[in-house]
């Protein structure tokens, strides 16, 4: 980003060609269609009143625009962020209060503090600790949740409860008051945007069914057979206003804020990258966080709620022709249009179509076939999937997520401390050295150990790496020579160093020779500093393998030529 003492514009907006126009108005009235009543229906799912999605579709559009450095990203609520909203503020006041309204704006204040600093630091890179694994199981679960959470709305009836098992009991509880209206109205609302999505998929089928909904409510007097809908929504943007300041509810948001500000980036991240791939451009991963963060503080400014990137919408910009964010900006003007001039149009709209556009949305985030693929290729992976998506299930969202991160941490320690090691046998038709366990053909020396580690070393593995030469050394008690092949190896710390000489001088008071072969550049420096060349000499600077092979074997057979001849 550049600034300018008397300006600022976006380099999007210096490079902007007229020719992109007409795409970037087409696209951003696409998006605006389908935006408009999802966001309705995703406030009604963090519990705020259906006009608080519509805030949180206009200025922070805008400020993501400004900032962020994909051209086809369509910020604004999204469900995984708004069951994350729900959980955390209905832990501080009752949904749909105004104190319940002031902690989702407090939630998105500290969320877009927490990504702009991440943004300002050039932490972008902190994420990759997040397994995709975990966010997988995570995603699965939550979308789950998110169903049975719209499902009391869909039907007519009461729900609530933070695991499945909670909101399953209540919904059990309540199933004899079942509103046969309302139910029945969420169904066939469900069934057309399947089947639209199916055979009609260029159609704004959310927008249709709205309509449709607003249609017969009116007509047949819905609302006065019981059916709810959304009612008088207040005309106009609200006015700029900084969100009210409680240290203590600030305090105890902060986990929720610290895993929407992860949760938000990674799924804008990821499909930013996906869409920008295709494009051939490239994102910037700490001026995207600076971009949702700046979306975060003008949602939390403008009577809004958390935001980011999603999946859905992002896609349909991109399909409907997107080429810069001038797309966003459409939206928003269009978003600030209908809440100017035609939120009375959204009066009659009943809330079961509004969980209904919830449940379909949500449902292709249920990656079944993302864990199966995930316990075929590495099972600690698919473990990883399954245990945040059992926990996430059973204890919400919050514990769910923080148990992933910690079991993919753990799965990630458990790997780099058990690192790969190789023994390595001669193929003579190819003139290389291979391990054995996967070549049948090599050949061993019986009086030689050749050992290739495919890791880093550091001060945890270092242990692992001993037991492992202590075992083979015991199983092969005739060997004489351990080398070590190091083109694996990248990095070294000083706690690995000092290990890696006790074992060489072991080596040697055993009277076995040893040698350090192909060592990387990096390496070479720091056992340079460390006074093994005058300590070793030759023995660890062998360019390849077969070179300190060779000359080991010479020192081998001389040894042996010189004890005939003492003999």
């Amino acid at each position: 980003m550049r600034f300018s003492t008397t300006s600022y514009r976006p380099e999007w907006l210096r490079a902007y060609r007229p020719v992109d126009l007409s795409r970037d108005l087409a696209a951003g009235a696409v998006v605006a269609v389908v935006l408009a009543p999802q966001a309705m229906a995703y406030a009604l799912l963090a519990g705020l009143p259906p006009i608080v999605g519509l805030y949180a579709a206009t200025v922070p559009l805008l400020a993501y625009a400004l900032i962020g450095s994909s051209r086809h990203l369509a910020v604004g609520p999204v469900a995984i962020v708004s069951l994350l909203v729900y959980v955390a503020c209905g832990k501080l006041a009752t949904p749909g209060s105004p104190e319940y309204l002031g902690a989702a704006l407090q939630l998105a204040l500290l969320t877009g503090l927490l990504q702009l600093a991440l943004g300002l630091l050039r932490a972008g890179f902190l994420v990759n600790f997040l397994s995709r694994a975990a966010i997988g199981g995570f995603t699965s679960a939550a979308a789950l949740l998110i169903g049975l959470s719209q499902a009391g709305s869909l039907l007519g009836i009461t729900g609530g409860g933070e695991s499945a098992l909670e909101q399953g009991l209540t919904l059990l509880r309540n199933l004899g008051q079942i509103h046969p209206p309302t139910a029945l109205l969420g169904v066939a609302a469900i069934a057309v945007l399947l089947l639209l999505r199916r055979f009609v998929p260029r159609l704004p089928a959310p927008l249709l069914v709205v309509v449709l909904a607003i249609l017969l409510t009116s007509g047949l007097g819905l609302d006065q057979h019981g059916v709810r809908t959304v009612g008088d929504l207040p005309q106009g943007l609200p006015p700029f206003a900084l969100p009210p300041f409680n240290l203590e509810q600030l305090t105890a948001l902060l986990q929720a804020a610290l895993t929407i500000a992860f949760i938000g980036y990674l799924e804008s991240y990821a499909v930013a990258g996906l869409i920008a791939d295709r494009e051939k451009y490239h994102i910037l991963p700490n001026r995207e966080l600076l971009g949702l963060g700046a979306a975060n503080l003008a949602a939390a400014c403008f009577s809004g709620y958390p935001v980011t990137g999603g999946f859905s919408r992002t896609a349909v910009n991109h399909q409907a022709g997107a080429r810069t964010p001038l797309a966003g900006v459409v939206t928003a003007l269009l978003i600030g249009i209908i809440l100017f001039r035609f939120t009375h149009l959204f009066h009659d709209l009943p809330k079961t179509i509004l969980a209904a556009i919830v449940m379909v949305a949500v449902a292709g985030l249920v990656e079944f076939a993302e864990a199966r693929s995930l316990f075929r290729v590495k099972k600690s992976d698919g473990y990883t999937f399954l245990l945040t998506f059992l926990v996430t299930l059973a204890f919400g969202v919050e514990i769910g997520i923080i148990c992933g991160v910690i079991f993919s941490l753990l799965v990630f320690i458990w790997r780099s401390a058990h690192p790969h090691i190789a023994e390595l046998g001669w193929l003579e038709e190819e003139g290389i050295y291979r391990n054995i366990q996967r070549d049948s053909r090599a050949r061993i020396d019986p009086e030689l150990l050749i050992v290739r580690i495919d890791a880093s070393l550091y001060f945890a593995n270092m242990a692992f790496i001993e037991d492992w030469l202590r075992a083979a050394l015991a199983r092969r008690p005739e060997i004489r020579a351990v080398i070590f092949d190091l083109s694996g190896v990248n990095d070294m710390d000083a706690v690995a160093l000092a290990k890696l000489e006790g074992l060489c001088d072991g080596f040697l008071e055993r009277g076995l020779s040893f040698a350090l072969a192909e060592m990387k550049g990096p390496l070479r420096d720091l056992t340079e500093r460390a006074g093994w060349p005058a300590r070793y000499g030759r023995r660890i600077g062998y360019v390849t393998l077969r070179q300190a092979v060779g000359e080991l074997s010479v020192d081998h057979r001389r040894r042996d030529d010189d004890k005939i001849s003492n003999g």
